[in-house]
């Protein structure tokens, strides 16, 4: 009968929040506090998204079964990296990429039963909108609205995960999940989750700078040890059979960061000469741009402090004046600031730019690295204040960018459309978040009287 009575009453007051969203339809459009309600109803409408792609749009052959050759060799006792290969090629990803997908080797028949690897990549799809959206839920900072355009808007999303089950969103879902523990102050589990995204495509790499910064912010020099050993140590671990038979060989296949791409499937390059595209000089000048874009967010749009950044190495007890610890209940960021964030949002704010920078200096973007940052952007977009005059031209930018990426073969207008909108994201992350000193002096206290004790 409780259980019953409990039930009732639950059913009773999703009810009752269903007729005040309707009766609120504009305010669960516009205000973020609604983002669970329309989270939930997007998360169902996308269940029958991916079923009906599933069933109605054809499975295209890319990756899937060069995957399933290159786990079949470890399967068979291959430990040697360099032997590891497949149609499109040699192996290049870390060990973590080889456990997980002999997991769906394993599941899915040695890989011949494509229909349920789609289903298994459709309940990942869902898991890791859940993971986005909970992190959402904590920044509180994104129109509900905007949410439509993340999910049932995007073809080319979709087809990422349930048509080319590419090992991209695998690696996404897990750092998605490590940022949901740093947000719940579990940094060692989150470095630990971190670490694994990071074996199964390198790519998560682009928000370690980040991190790094968050970490010394939260710990100082000595403190963040222990949490990268953490990182380290997994590598190892997981790595440890392939390191056993030819250390050089795992470590120049999987963590190869000068291997060079095909001009051909370049979605952010085409406007250039493939002469240029392949040039080691033009690849050193992005480099160079990305630890100058790194720098330059690190001093003047991470850094909140008038002392020179180099306090972060100290114990945050002995920063002068003395560093509040980063959680999720301290305002880090007064509302003098140009965009006032509370610690949940600013710790995202570090990690979703430090991943963006990473991507518009990357030396070449193909279709299926539009996952790297895709569900990032709404935020990227929306965490500066937005007028109302605003929210179109920032839709209009979502809506752009999904145009360039869905463009086939890529053009050199759809290349050049793609710099821009990223180039006007960079403008507004920097003049939209320009962060001013915090100030740590604690307010003065004063004895109650006896209207305050009244009413307290």
């Amino acid at each position: 009968l409780r259980a019953e009575t409990r039930s009732g009453m639950a059913a009773g007051r999703g009810a009752a929040a269903l007729r005040r969203a309707w009766r609120e339809r504009r305010a669960a459009l516009l205000e973020p506090r609604y983002t669970p309600l329309v989270a939930a109803c997007l998360c169902l409408a996308e269940g029958g998204v991916n079923l009906w792609v599933i069933r109605r749009v054809p499975y295209t052959e890319i990756d899937w079964k060069a995957y399933m050759q290159e786990v079949e060799g470890f399967a068979n006792g291959t430990l040697d990296y360099t032997q590891l290969k497949g149609d499109t090629g040699p192996l290049v990803y870390p060990a973590g990429f080889v456990y997980i997908f002999l997991g769906l080797y394993h599941a899915t028949g040695r890989g011949s039963d494509i229909r349920l690897a789609q289903y298994l990549f459709a309940g990942l799809y869902l898991l890791n909108l859940l993971l986005v959206f909970r992190i959402y839920c904590r920044t509180n900072k994104v129109p509900p609205y905007v949410f439509f355009f993340m999910c049932c808007a995007s073809y080319r999303i979709h087809s990422i995960f349930v048509l080319r089950l590419f090992n991209d969103p695998v690696a996404m879902a897990i750092l998605f999940l490590a940022i949901n523990l740093f947000l719940e102050e579990r940094w060692s589990w989150g470095c630990l989750l971190f670490s694994l995204a990071v074996s199964v495509k390198m790519n998560i790499l682009l928000f370690a700078p980040g991190l790094l910064f968050l970490l010394l912010q939260r710990f100082g020099l000595l403190g963040c040890i222990p949490k990268l050993c953490i990182c380290a140590l997994l590598q190892v671990l997981l790595g440890l059979p392939f390191l056993l038979v030819n250390p050089v060989g795992y470590l120049t296949r999987s963590f190869d960061l000068g291997r060079q791409f095909q001009f051909k499937w370049t979605v952010n390059w085409r406007f250039l000469p493939e002469e240029v595209f392949q040039n080691r000089v033009f690849h050193a000048a992005l480099l160079l741009a990305h630890l100058a874009g790194l720098g330059l967010f690190a001093l003047h749009r991470w850094h909140s402090s008038k002392e020179s950044i180099l306090t972060l190495l100290k114990d945050p007890a002995k920063r002068k004046p003395a560093s509040p610890r980063l959680t999720v209940n301290n305002i880090l960021w007064q509302a003098s600031c140009v965009c006032p964030l509370n610690a949940s949002a600013w710790i995202v704010f570090i990690l979703f730019s430090s991943n963006f920078l990473g991507v518009c200096c990357s030396r070449s973007l193909h279709y299926q690295f539009y996952v790297w940052y895709f569900h990032t952007l709404p935020y990227l977009l929306w965490c500066t204040p937005t007028t109302k005059l605003a929210h179109m031209p920032k839709v209009l930018l979502l809506g752009v960018i999904e145009l360039c990426w869905n463009t086939y073969p890529s053009t050199v207008c759809s290349s050049l459309s793609l710099h821009i909108c990223h180039g006007l994201i960079l403008l507004q992350l920097w003049y939209g978040t320009a962060p001013a000193p915090v100030s740590h002096t604690p307010a003065p206290s004063r004895k109650p009287t006896a209207m305050s004790k009244k009413a307290q």
